[in-house]
């Protein structure tokens, strides 16, 4: 089932990363209530975009963290590759290793895209607000990063 604005998101786990304690933890909205949520959608751990996006959110993680708002990335790569990935850039969020696809469908994010002139299956690049009692706010599709960061965190401050 695909969530929509200001729809309450079903519960799903997923594989996070967990660097510190060396061990990995599930993500589950749940959890989280109270807090809003900034998830972000990206094709591939380590590919020049969304090393660049992510190293826009981790520049801004403070800001967010002063709205009650945490972020966590999404693609469908491995945990290893997300904890090389997040140990690489030093990122201050979790990733989400949605290997099985199971966010991705629920938030409609892959789509055919051509790549060097063949059709692929792939997460198109979106972000999506959830608010303290769960509910999908505010999303973004087919996002450009330059300066999307931006954009996410005034659409926070004016929740």
């Amino acid at each position: 089932m695909t969530v929509t604005l200001n729809q309450t998101i079903p519960d799903i786990s997923v594989p996070l990363t967990t660097l510190q304690s060396g061990e990995y933890a599930s993500f589950s909205l749940s959890e989280y209530r109270g807090k809003k949520i900034v998830l972000y959608f990206y094709p591939k751990d380590n590919t020049p975009g969304c090393t660049n996006e992510s190293i826009a959110f981790r520049d801004a993680i403070d800001q967010f963290s002063a709205l009650n708002t945490l972020i966590f990335g999404v693609s469908r790569d491995s945990l290893k590759s997300h904890d090389r990935f997040k140990e690489k850039l030093d990122l201050p969020f979790e990733l989400i290793a949605d290997t099985e696809e199971l966010l991705c469908q629920q938030f409609d994010v892959i789509k055919q895209k051509m790549m060097y002139g063949k059709q692929v299956r792939g997460i198109e690049r979106s972000t999506f607000i959830i608010d303290e009692q769960g509910q999908l706010v505010h999303e973004w599709r087919k996002v450009k990063v330059a300066d999307h960061v931006n954009e996410v965190l005034k659409t926070v401050e004016a929740l």
